[in-house]
């Protein structure tokens, strides 16, 4: 390396913290830790003689050399996404990698069961899914797509929304028997609960309901994971709260219960324009669209309606659910 050519990771480094104003966020998005992190800054101010970070009580401040510097790593990565846009445009029709992210539940549980038809229909394509609570930014080139909460307000973002989901109470056949059936919300005060983390950090934007029971409820088991969650539920640890549309994955383990939904939570479909016009984008695009229409399952629609009135047109409960309630 040239003695005035400078380290292009350094830069990367550099420009990860001054967009994030921390050395601690800085290196958890980027994999390393913060010493390391904050040694490349050293190394890249003694090569360029100037400082390009101040450190204050309130995190990380650029100087006027870090405004210059953070413009020039900006026109750089642009230019290098131009160089990635311009060749992948020319992409050979259903081919390539598609590189999705999602937050756990939506992706891991309800998708998984047609990604396996998905790939024999594509073989060409290649999708490559990211299990991250963590809010990604596709224009900086995290992923390609992703399922959000939210829907995007920047203009080089596009957003398809996907439906909603409609929170409700489970337990198993095994707790129900034990412990009895909640007949109302103020019953679930003498249960064993179990939550989400996220469902915790999100529920005071959810409903009144939501935010009556946070104060009224205990719960004894709180992850981060909805495998978890549904495993502890389905074994008889307790009522969970989870989408409705579990009914359908677990009929045999989960019983819906006869109580009122709790949240809906509409989520998106996001992506850039470059994926719009990639054929392998146009292709996954339309999947993940068809997984949530109607056509192909009722639970994602704008109006909840409990599992157990969709077991049967006449809107009698299902076997299952009978059963588990007599037991």
């Amino acid at each position: 390396m040239s003695q005035n050519q400078l380290d292009w990771d350094k830069l990367r480094v550099f420009s990860v913290v001054a967009d994030l104003k921390s050395f601690t966020a800085a290196a958890k998005k980027l994999g390393e830790s913060t010493p390391t992190v904050s040694r490349k800054i050293d190394d890249l101010e003694r090569k360029l003689n100037c400082e390009l970070l101040l450190r204050t009580h309130r995190g990380v401040e650029l100087t006027e050399a870090g405004r210059v510097v953070e413009a020039h790593v900006h026109a750089i990565t642009e230019k290098a996404n131009s160089i990635w846009y311009d060749v992948c445009a020319l992409d050979i029709e259903g081919t390539g990698r598609i590189r999705m992210a999602a937050g756990d539940g939506v992706a891991s549980h309800w998708l998984t069961r047609t990604i396996p038809e998905f790939l024999d229909t594509h073989p060409g394509i290649e999708l490559e899914l990211k299990i991250s609570d963590e809010e990604v930014n596709l224009l900086s080139g995290d992923a390609d797509m992703t399922i959000a909460w939210e829907q995007p307000r920047h203009r080089d973002l596009l957003s398809q929304r996907l439906g909603v989901l409609h929170y409700m109470f489970f337990a198993s056949p095994e707790y129900l028997a034990q412990h009895g059936e909640p007949e109302s919300l103020f019953d679930l005060q003498g249960h064993t609960c179990l939550l989400h983390s996220n469902y915790q950090n999100q529920i005071d934007a959810w409903s009144t309901r939501a935010h009556d029971l946070k104060k009224a409820l205990s719960y004894s088991v709180i992850t981060n994971s909805g495998t978890v969650l549904r495993e502890v539920c389905a074994r008889g640890g307790g009522i969970a709260v989870l989408p409705s549309y579990v009914a359908e994955l677990d009929p045999e383990r989960l019983v819906p219960l006869a109580l009122p939904e709790i949240a809906p939570i509409r989520f998106w479909l996001v992506y850039t324009q470059r994926m719009q016009r990639l054929s392998r984008g146009r292709i996954v695009i339309d999947w993940m669209r068809k997984q949530f229409s109607e056509d192909v399952s009722p639970w994602f629609m704008d109006t909840f309606v409990h599992p157990a009135k969709r077991s049967r047109p006449d809107g009698e409960q299902s076997d299952q659910a009978k059963s588990a309630r007599s037991s």
